[in-house]
């Protein structure tokens, strides 16, 4: 909590209204991440190391994310994008009073998640769950998606064991034992995993069910945001479609992009996920940030049929007209 005062207080002093203007002319905005920066923000880096946010009139801040994570902040116009995901934003848009959130571009085409376990434990279909143990943060949705994959395989979801806790070093948890299995992204911890030697076995989501390729991550602003700096929204998603579209065609200059922005991160690891993760960044069109309704609508309604969600999201939490 007191991080997050102080993080609230340091963007009002720096900029008291919803984005403003430098004496350099440039409108300045914040953009919360979801975490530490890694292969999925890579278009963002290389918006700001190759001046395309300049070149769109803007000066971006791209801040980590207080516990609570980047929606109460952007909801309340403390910052003016962040980086979500369609699942989390589910609960908050279905409060009687929703966060004022809204999904404006889709970062990946596709849900690249999945479960790891140490190889010899022996857990190479959701079945296989079954007398294990299971990381969980908490969260219905994310229990209720488990719940749905080992139920595809005919499994039991009470005989999994489910440890609460938000695992930081995932490879560390396997090892010692602390858990059997934990979910992860593929193109991080999975190749992670690879090129320190683990012996593991990995799931994807999407294999169990097309419902669950679901977008994750999204970047996300407000709508009275949006409403108000129409311009403003689509000058940014420009910038960062051009970021993302040269991390498509080049991941070498993205690697180089992120590694300035972060030196504590490992080259191997970042350049082997960006050249992995170069082939999910644009849609079959080659086009960046699409979000298909069907598929958004398909997973809410899934949602909404299994009481995840308390209203019916169809067609809600998403526009991307800000990106024609």
């Amino acid at each position: 909590m007191k991080k997050l005062v102080c993080f609230l207080l340091a963007v009002m002093l720096v900029c008291p209204a919803a984005g403003c203007t430098k004496d350099d002319g440039l409108d300045e905005i914040t953009l919360v991440l979801d975490w530490t920066p890694n292969t999925n923000h890579a278009g963002l880096f290389v918006a700001e190391s190759e001046g395309y946010f300049e070149d769109a009139g803007l000066k971006v801040n791209i801040i980590q994310p207080p516990e609570g994570g980047a929606e109460a902040l952007v909801a309340s116009n403390k910052a003016q994008f962040g980086i979500s995901f369609q699942d989390s934003m589910a609960p908050a848009l279905s409060l009687d009073k929703p966060l004022d959130i809204v999904a404006v571009a889709a970062i990946c085409q596709h849900n690249l998640s999945g479960i790891i376990s140490r190889a010899d434990k022996n857990i190479y279909t959701f079945s296989d769950l079954e007398g294990k143990s299971y990381a969980t943060w908490g969260s219905p949705i994310e229990q209720s998606i488990i719940k749905h994959c080992m139920a595809q395989e005919g499994a039991d979801f009470l005989q999994l064991n489910m440890i609460d806790s938000t695992v930081t070093d995932v490879l560390a948890a396997l090892e010692t034992d602390t858990v059997d299995t934990v979910w992860v992204y593929e193109y991080w911890d999975v190749i992670k995993a690879e090129i320190e030697g683990f012996d593991f076995s990995y799931m994807d989501f999407i294999s169990a069910d097309d419902m669950l390729d679901y977008y994750t991550p999204v970047i996300i602003t407000s709508g009275k945001y949006a409403s108000e700096n129409e311009d403003a929204v689509k000058r940014f998603l420009t910038a960062v479609k051009r970021g993302y579209e040269l991390s498509a065609a080049d991941p070498l200059i993205a690697a180089e992009a992120l590694l300035n922005a972060d030196e504590t991160l490992d080259r191997e690891l970042v350049t082997r996920s960006l050249n992995l993760l170069q082939n999910y960044f644009l849609d079959d069109n080659g086009d960046w940030g699409y979000i298909d309704a069907d598929r958004w609508n398909g997973f809410y309604a899934w949602l909404y049929e299994n009481k995840l969600v308390t209203k019916n999201l169809e067609n809600v939490g998403f526009n991307t007209e800000y990106l024609r």
